[in-house]
């Protein structure tokens, strides 16, 4: 039986991989909660030292005898069943739950609302917890990346809202039973756990079945996916948003800029302001609509949730600006399927105006890129020079013959060089004033972000 909220305070709960986004959210509110937390990861990290600072007791090896003692043992689904940390806790009969199923217990007792979707997810919950802090809604939020202007990924409000982000890529987010849910798009990804796009779809289905009877689903009518999954809706109430003038939040006068976009709102007929924005990309007005149609249906007052919006300066890893050098701009990005890549790539071509724009890109998965290496190498020649790394395996085994060679053979100008240092020497030293690089990737190819710019303060003085 799954415990309660109250009946986890004071107890201790263990987080195996306490590091990850996601892991990390859950120890800090469950830490706010007066909840014992202790944890593992594989390596130390500002994350892991963040947490120790707020009083967990984290390990950095993963060892068998770190759940000795725990009350209850919380693991993610990328945590293999060999990890010495979750047999122990079965071979003593803990309680285990997955990352999901732990969320939920923090958000039972508020109103929550859980952001999903292929793309957007991360960027869309921060919008929504920065507009309602605007309101003055102070709510908690657990969200897969860090919000620009808190630092934060996670926060126990006063308010009666929990935002969350709710992850489809094995399925678990039907645990979440949300008051309001935000779903932003549905394309075929997560190869490795859904087959085909109607595996995804088909929980995405499983998923709006869990809103509560008297709340709603906030849905992208420019999206088919989605559009489609409405039609099927009759569990709760609907509202949507697009650039249909059919739509319950309408926008129209669109307009987009190299780091910024803006676009007029229209609520249910009604001109209710403008959306402007301090991130680029016609997709990040979808999502400040999202937003704005989720607020409104809520309840708050549009001038309010504007504003919100429009102090919003993005989240970690998403278009962020790690540094701009004699006039070189580098930008890191979780991008890792090809919508999302071509819709940065676009953002990038007009950030970069009259200077090239060049990609190092690193697959993520094995899976992923068998399943998309055309459609990687179709939006990656959108850049002028695009170097990719190799995959990057996360927890998969490899499968033979599949290769970011995949993605490049099929590119008209695609290079693949796997080696880190001579991508970093290669770009820094043919960088020129105007030009916009950036790292681009769901796996460790961030970290040559600031290798980058550091040479380039080095070359040019």
């Amino acid at each position: 039986m799954k415990p309660t909220l109250r009946s986890l305070i004071s107890k201790r709960v263990h987080f195996i991989g306490i590091g990850g986004a996601g892991m990390s959210g859950l120890a800090r509110i469950s830490l706010s909660h007066e909840i014992v937390v202790s944890g593992s990861d594989a390596k130390d990290s500002s994350v892991v030292k963040a947490l120790q600072a707020l009083g967990a007791t984290i390990s950095t090896s993963h060892d068998a005898h770190n759940v000795d003692g725990a009350d209850l043992v919380v693991y993610s689904t990328a945590i293999s069943t060999n990890n010495p940390e979750l047999k122990r806790a079965k071979e003593l009969g803990l309680v285990t739950l997955t990352r999901a199923a732990a969320l939920s217990i923090l958000m039972s007792e508020s109103k929550s609302i859980a952001v999903a979707g292929t793309h957007g997810k991360t960027t869309t919950s921060s919008m929504m917890a920065v507009a309602l802090q605007s309101c003055g809604a102070d709510p908690s939020f657990a969200i897969g990346g860090t919000i620009t202007a808190s630092g934060s990924n996670a926060h126990r409000g006063t308010g009666e809202i929990f935002v969350a982000e709710a992850d489809e890529s094995d399925g678990s987010f039907i645990e979440y039973h949300p008051f309001a849910a935000i779903i932003t798009n549905i394309e075929h990804d997560h190869v490795d756990f859904f087959a085909t796009l109607q595996d995804v779809a088909q929980a995405f289905v499983d998923f709006a079945a869990t809103i509560k009877n008297d709340g709603f689903l906030t849905y992208c009518a420019d999206d088919e996916g989605t559009k489609a999954l409405a039609a099927t809706i009759t569990s709760c109430a609907l509202v949507s948003y697009g650039t249909g003038a059919e739509c319950d939040l309408h926008l129209d006068s669109i307009e987009l800029e190299a780091m910024g976009s803006r676009a007029r709102a229209i609520w249910r007929g009604k001109v209710v302001g403008f959306i402007e924005l301090q991130v680029p990309g016609h997709h990040n007005l979808l999502n400040a609509a999202a937003v704005l149609a989720t607020g409104l249906n809520l309840g708050f007052g549009a001038a309010e949730l504007l504003t919100g919006l429009a102090t919003f300066r993005g989240t970690g890893r998403r278009f962020e600006i790690k540094g701009t050098v004699h006039g070189v701009r580098v930008i890191d990005d979780y991008g890792h399927h090809p919508t999302e890549i071509d819709v940065t790539l676009q953002a990038a071509r007009r950030f970069a105006g009259d200077g090239r724009l060049i990609v190092i890109f690193q697959p993520h998965r094995y899976s992923r890129t068998q399943a998309f290496y055309k459609e990687f190498a179709r939006v990656l020649d959108l850049a002028d020079r695009t170097i990719v790394l190799e995959v990057y395996a996360a927890s998969e085994k490899p499968i033979p013959g599949v290769t970011s060679r995949l993605i490049t053979d099929a590119m008209n100008h695609g290079e693949y060089i796997p080696n880190f240092i001579e991508v970093t020497d290669s770009v820094i030293d043919n960088a020129q004033p105007q030009d916009v690089i950036i790292t681009l990737g769901a796996g460790d190819v961030s970290s040559l972000a600031p290798i980058i710019v550091d040479g380039l303060s080095r070359r040019f003085g």
